[in-house]
């Protein structure tokens, strides 16, 4: 699948981010999250094998990336878990996203030719000031927290770039996003069964049926994600992509009423401003 760059590309990666930012709103809303974050990735284990049994098999190059690519998630999902779990979603959130293009900027300047010019010293400088902004205003988290949250942002710009390496080079898009989501599905619902057998047990249908739609939402918006990539577009998609960051934190002053979340607004803006300016000069 091959999209041309125009205003499909733009509504598919905002629906993405919504999407995205989203998905991160349940998990963090969950009762028991290390329970709802198994069963997002129950969600994307069956997803994921009906793509890997209905597409063919990528080739080797291809599939080497899946699987670094399905690594860096599973590291990603059990940072984000560990944040959400000591700190609120509209701290823990920006910070990991906007740490993750902060990281790759600064990787850019190792990279032979890469962009290193004024704009990604002013998408840096924003970023930082950004996620100091969002990391002290108004408490709502540890330095625990804060830690997995930085830590998620490694992850992520991780498998970024191994996810960019992919498509650019001509990935078939459901094929290698089906082998990641399979490869990545299985270490939380096991850790799951190990620490909450019981709550998983007893664990309502309504928590159940929310946590599996989350994992079909968390899947929808990295798809469309990749699918925008096929344009070709990528420094429009990576900006456009990062306005989740700012989704996040509206998310939790309305749906969770964090107390201190409408004090993070204004520094989520700055970062996700610097992560747009990053993402147009560094992709």
């Amino acid at each position: 699948m091959h999209l041309d760059p125009g205003p499909l590309v733009v509504v598919l990666v905002l629906v993405a981010a919504v999407l995205h930012a989203g998905w991160n709103a349940v998990a963090h809303a969950a009762v028991d999250r290390l329970v709802g974050f198994a069963l997002i990735s129950v969600a994307t284990l069956v997803i994921g094998g009906v793509l890997v049994v209905s597409r063919p098999v990528p080739d080797g190059h291809d599939l080497a990336l899946a699987c670094t690519s399905a690594s860096l998630h599973v590291a990603y999902l059990l940072l984000l878990w560990l944040s959400y779990e000591h700190g609120d979603l509209s701290r823990s959130y920006p910070i990991a996203r906007g740490s993750g293009v902060a990281l790759v900027a600064v990787a850019s300047f190792f990279v032979p030719r890469s962009p290193t010019g004024p704009a990604v010293l002013v998408g840096v400088a924003l970023v930082v000031g950004g996620l100091v902004g969002v990391a002290v205003a108004g408490g709502g988290g540890s330095r625990r927290g804060l830690v997995a949250a930085l830590a998620t942002g490694v992850a992520i710009a991780g498998y970024t770039v191994v996810d960019g390496l992919a498509v650019s080079g001509g990935a078939e898009v459901a094929a290698y996003a089906g082998w990641i989501f399979l490869l990545m599905s299985w270490p939380l619902p096991l850790l799951a069964l190990a620490l909450r057998r019981g709550a998983l047990l007893r664990l309502p249908r309504r928590q159940l049926l929310t946590g599996l739609a989350g994992g079909a939402v968390s899947l929808l918006a990295y798809a469309l994600v990749l699918i925008a990539q096929t344009s070709g577009a990528l420094a429009a998609v990576a900006a456009l992509r990062e306005l989740s960051i700012a989704v996040g934190v509206v998310l939790g002053a309305a749906v969770l009423h964090e107390p201190a979340a409408r004090r993070r607004l204004l520094p989520a803006v700055v970062l996700t401003a610097g992560a747009v300016v990053l993402a147009l000069s560094i992709t």
